[in-house]
């Protein structure tokens, strides 16, 4: 399983800058072999460029690392005097009814949440309630002014708990106030469950004195982070930097998010210099990170030392003409099968990051950006990502 020599692999990426649909592009690429952990192309690897959605893997690793790959989230109701409090632990994959215990998205449902809180009630002699809701795991703005107007299709607001936001992927749609969309319901199921609700939903932290009446959780990490990776979905990661945040102590915002993010990597010896984190999931042109960092993630994490984060986000990521944003690219090419990486897409900015067996049965880690093509030229600029670099890379024997 020889090693691929830097010559070869430098004149596919150079082949890929002289195509002419990156005129004026800025391309960084780095590949690293991942049994010696050696980087074998450094074209401006260190050059901090717009990475698109290839960031959500800062904020996954982060995540795995902080938190555990078995980390659940908790909806739950607590109870003072007659307010009854709905707390939201982060959980944006809610069933609106019943809960499904062998889905990631609705795993925990509001609908079974009402039903059971409305029995525990029922046996206290608790037949009306009014209800408040606690969102305040989060603080700061729901939306980062960050990002350009348009992106409200692609990102909800951020809240830490909301009826399953992984049905908007895609489509747009989603509710101006999400954490109160899933309060409504969830007050609908308790009403049909016999607890009259009076007045309107109110909004605070519940007491300190409020006793637990009921919960639900989660799928765990592992399987959230599988659906928020294959899919890209922007929504869930910008939650997973949020609590991110919140177990690391930092304000549970987007500017606390992207501190705990680089501190999480920096603790687990990442080198970080140079990087600008505006957002967890990419959508923020004003992102900035080295095609090295992110190469070094997916290099760490197919490695001896990735340990179980590294199994776990290498595990969660698409594969080449099988899945998730992959499921349409590389068909009937080297490639197909043997790619596993996040994508990366913004209108002017195409990147793609992970792993890929070669035919030598190498294995490497890669990670390349190209920044600043021309509007309009997202499909031909990564097209020739494909044709150029990954196609070539994933067939050859790159000896000479």
């Amino acid at each position: 399983m020889p090693v691929p020599q830097a010559a070869a692999l430098d004149l596919l990426v150079r082949a890929l800058e002289e195509d002419e649909a990156l005129e004026e592009a800025s391309v960084s690429a780095s590949v690293i072999d991942v049994v010696t952990g050696e980087e074998i192309l450094d074209h401006r690897a260190g050059t901090a460029l717009t990475p698109a959605s290839s960031n959500k893997l800062l904020t996954a690793w982060a995540a795995l690392s902080l938190l555990g790959p078995e980390h659940a989230l908790e909806t739950s109701t607590v109870l003072d005097g007659e307010t009854l409090t709905l707390v939201g632990g982060g959980d944006v994959l809610l069933a609106a009814d019943e809960g499904d215990p062998t889905a990631t998205a609705g795993r925990a449902g509001l609908g079974d949440l009402a039903r059971q809180t409305a029995e525990a009630l029922r046996s206290q002699g608790v037949t009306g309630v009014s209800l408040r809701l606690d969102d305040t795991l989060f603080s700061g703005p729901t939306w980062n002014e960050a990002w350009e107007a348009g992106n409200e299709a692609w990102v909800s607001g951020v809240q830490p708990i909301m009826v399953d936001v992984s049905a908007y992927h895609g489509q747009g749609g989603y509710p101006s106030d999400p954490a109160l969309h899933a309060a409504q319901t969830f007050a609908d199921h308790l009403r049909e469950a016999g607890v009259s609700v009076q007045g309107s939903i109110t909004r605070a932290a519940a007491a300190d004195s409020a006793a637990t009446v009921a919960s639900v959780s989660s799928a765990p990490l592992a399987d959230v982070l599988s659906l928020s990776l294959r899919t890209s979905d922007n929504s869930m990661t910008e939650v997973q930097g949020h609590l991110v945040a919140a177990a690391a102590g930092e304000s549970a915002d987007f500017e606390g998010a992207a501190r705990a993010v680089l501190a999480q990597l920096g603790q687990d010896g990442f080198d970080t210099a140079g990087v600008t984190l505006l957002d967890s999931s990419g959508l923020a042109k004003g992102n900035k990170v080295p095609a090295r960092l992110l190469a070094q993630v997916v290099g760490r994490a197919a490695g001896d030392q990735g340990g179980e984060v590294g199994r776990t986000l290498l595990a969660a990521l698409p594969v080449g003409a099988l899945d998730g944003t992959l499921d349409d690219r590389f068909l009937d090419t080297a490639a197909a099968g043997t790619v596993r990486a996040k994508t990366g897409s913004l209108d002017q900015t195409v990147s793609l990051s992970g792993v890929v067996t070669t035919a030598d049965r190498r294995l490497l880690a890669f990670a390349v950006v190209v920044d600043g093509f021309a509007e309009g030229g997202l499909t031909a600029a990564r097209a020739a990502l494909d044709e150029h670099l990954m196609v070539p890379l994933a067939g050859c024997g790159c000896q000479g």
